[in-house]
């Protein structure tokens, strides 16, 4: 579903909000969505969501009882509200959530089994495999 909606949003050139929260906008959308997702767990597979804002996500509840229920979150930068709405949801301590304010790419926490870690995972910028990696669109690939 997230790749059918990335290579949609890339054909429109989309500038809008992430699709993840567009797929929760519409109670059929998100209704497939979440059958689809308990479907997958069923059967031991992975299913991968990327979002951007996780405040506007969290209206739906849908999404909330999926986040909620997902056995493994990966946290970086948060925006203050969006910080707020993952600590009522998740029981993230205060000093927790330092690790996901005002924090460099590649830092923040990881949610695995309840258990919360952060995480520091700086790479070298001078190096191939960074620009192969890169998702900043304000760096220049080569």
């Amino acid at each position: 579903m997230k790749a059918a909606c990335t290579v949609w949003t890339g054909a429109k050139g989309s500038k809008e909000s992430d699709l993840s929260v567009f797929l929760f906008r519409y109670e059929y959308s998100a209704n497939f969505f979440y059958k689809l997702w308990k479907r997958i767990r069923k059967y031991n597979g992975l299913v991968t969501g990327l979002t951007q804002n996780v405040d506007e996500l969290l209206r739906s509840d849908t999404a909330r009882l999926m986040l909620a229920n997902s056995e493994f979150l990966v946290m970086l930068n948060q925006s203050a509200t969006d910080r707020a709405e993952l600590a009522k949801l998740l029981n993230i301590s205060d000093n927790q959530l330092g690790y996901v304010t005002n924090v460099p790419a590649g830092c923040g926490l990881i949610r695995c089994a309840g258990n919360i870690v952060p995480f520091t995972n700086s790479f070298p910028k001078d190096t191939k495999l960074y620009k192969l990696m890169s998702t900043n669109p304000s760096e220049k690939r080569e």
